[in-house]
């Protein structure tokens, strides 16, 4: 019966993954701002669409929101396969982390300029994801085998 072995460079996968929290933190924190410069109230997720094509300041706060959200729908997703391929290639796998988390910051920045395709900027990130997806799928054959 094969185990998985963990080494002291999952540290690494560790890391990488408490650096994603912070991420989402920072992105839900923008998002907060920009509701309140937008004077869009709770519980609405958005400025109508009417709204944001009269006010500058809803499109940017409805920017930030997708992007933060974006972000948030694949995230869950994205922890797993870092910890999955992390098992055998943790330092491979958190680079894939770290490049997926810059391409998701540059997606965002782009999106918040209030021009949806520039969210493309973050389009390397997602190399991060094939890696990722990558060592997880090694980690898991070199269980099976």
């Amino acid at each position: 019966m094969s185990h998985a072995e963990i080494t002291r460079e999952f540290g690494y996968v560790i890391i990488t993954g408490i650096v994603s929290i912070f991420v989402t933190v920072y992105l839900g924190q923008s998002v907060g701002m920009a509701r309140r410069k937008a004077g869009v109230p709770y519980p609405f997720m958005y400025a109508t669409a009417e709204e944001a094509k009269n006010d500058h300041k809803k499109m940017i706060f409805n920017c930030h929101q997708r992007a933060h959200l974006n972000t948030l729908e694949f995230y869950p997703q994205f922890l797993f396969i870092l910890v999955m391929g992390g098992l055998k290639y943790p330092i491979l796998s958190s680079i894939g982390g770290v490049i997926y988390i810059l391409g998701r910051l540059a997606f965002a920045w782009g999106y918040q300029t209030g021009d949806p395709s520039k969210r493309l900027r973050g389009a390397f990130g997602y190399i991060g994801i094939f890696i990722l997806v990558g060592t997880s799928i090694a980690s898991a054959i070199s269980l099976l085998t």
